[in-house]
């Protein structure tokens, strides 16, 4: 139901018309008379745009692995406009125009909406606040996204981001961001490329005592990197978050009775 009522949003709307504006085109008779003056069936060339189109977004959704619907939906969209362009513009060149026209006014007045759900995240504004905090106090572990804004991975891995933040935020197990657009120099020192063929966007680090002790996506023994589906189910298996937040609430735990032990004894 919530993923239903998220795609319910304008953004998601233009652009499944958007991307279906061809096809709908052809398929309804009173818009394909007044457009293609009665032309209705799909020329070879369409067709084959059409099953390329489709190939490409299988072969991309197969790649990311399981995914929520909007999530799916955002990977899909710059493959079907572009192939809408190239479409319209074989059918009429000036509809071809005025599709592109289309796309970059909405990219411009309508972007895709971003994560506002619950969430426990501290945004790093400087790489000195981001060393100073990682390693300010030893017991506390930290889980920290690097992403970059323009990234489309690390826009729909922000609900899930901000998710895990949410369910297993403690004082002593702490979730932070760090916009590697703003800062290469990070990235550079973790070596996560932000390149726009980059397959390490986003990237997760797990950090302990102030030293990273996992990260997802890693590398092998060769020095290559290995494949990692960004979500929610993988993410928590791969850190183990149910057993670290269990054993960061009993550390916490701990702390609060030695704590109660100190001011008993000093009462006394």
């Amino acid at each position: 139901m919530k993923e239903l009522k998220d795609v319910l949003h304008p953004y998601y709307i233009i652009n499944i018309i958007m991307s279906l504006s061809f096809i709908a085109a052809k398929s309804i008779p009173l818009v394909c008379h007044f457009v293609f003056n009665g032309n209705c069936e799909f020329e070879s060339r369409q067709s084959e745009i059409l099953f390329f189109l489709l190939m490409v977004i299988m072969i991309r959704a197969r790649k990311t692995g399981s995914m929520s619907l909007a999530a799916y939906l955002n990977n899909s969209f710059v493959y079907c406009k572009v192939a809408n362009v190239v479409l319209w513009f074989f059918a009429f060149k000036l509809y071809g125009l005025l599709f592109l026209a289309l796309f970059f006014i909405q990219v411009l007045l309508l972007p895709q909406p971003t994560y506002s759900g619950p969430q426990n995240i501290v945004y790093f504004r400087d790489p000195h606040s981001f060393k100073e905090e990682i390693s300010k106090e030893k017991k506390t572990t930290w889980m920290v996204e690097f992403y970059t804004v323009w990234n489309p991975s690390c826009v729909n891995f922000a609900p899930v981001f901000g998710e895990l933040s949410a369910k297993y935020y403690l004082e002593n197990l702490k979730f932070g961001k760090v916009d590697l657009a703003r800062f290469p120099e990070i990235g550079a020192e973790f070596r996560i490329s932000t390149s726009a063929l980059s397959k390490q966007l986003p990237t997760m680090i797990l950090f302990r005592e102030g030293k990273p002790e996992m990260f997802r996506p890693n590398w092998d023994a060769s020095g290559k990197l290995i494949k990692f589906h960004m979500n929610l189910d993988n993410i928590i298996q791969a850190f183990a978050m149910n057993d670290l937040y269990k054993e960061c609430k009993q550390e916490l735990e701990q702390r609060k009775k030695n704590k109660s032990s100190k001011a008993h004894a000093k009462s006394e």
